[in-house]
């Protein structure tokens, strides 16, 4: 994938992001931050970026019936909360979002949480020349470009 240049971005980074997916994680992922920034929120929890991986796949998965492989489980994941919290196929994507950021059922938080898993380390692991287990102490300043942070913590009922 070919960026535009930049001067505030290693452009080159972001583009090898994207150079080798075998899922939809990494788009959706970027897509939810990209939302989020313009809105200008700039401190963000993962579990917005989750809520809006899984809104901005519903129409996909549920129009379309979009096969995304195997090892992609984001089809599986917008029929499993479709069901645990009785949303429609057509809903509102603000009310998606809104159900899941603040959502209490135990299966819906363990679905949201399994995108925790790989997805925010693969996205800026780029950046970064050690494995997964540096991306967190790495991202920690922004001396080496990456686009955000990762903190440990995670989000529980």
């Amino acid at each position: 994938m070919n960026l535009p240049i930049s001067q505030h971005l290693q452009i080159d980074k972001l583009s090898s992001v994207f150079s080798s997916t075998s899922a939809t994680y990494k788009f959706y992922w970027f897509l939810a931050i990209l939302e989020l920034v313009e809105k200008d929120i700039f401190y963000i929890e993962k579990r917005k970026i989750f809520s809006r991986m899984i809104s901005n796949s519903w129409y996909t998965v549920n129009y379309f019936q979009v096969s995304f492989g195997k090892q992609d489980l984001i089809q599986d994941a917008v029929k499993a909360i479709m069901k645990i919290e009785n949303l429609k196929i057509n809903e509102n994507k603000n009310i998606i979002n809104s159900v899941l950021e603040n959502t209490q059922k135990i299966e819906t938080v363990k679905i949201l949480n399994h995108f925790n898993k790989n997805v925010p380390h693969w996205f800026i692991s780029s950046w970064f020349s050690g494995g997964r287990n540096d991306t967190v102490p790495h991202s920690q300043n922004f001396e080496h470009g990456a686009l955000y942070h990762l903190q440990k913590r995670l989000y529980r009922n």
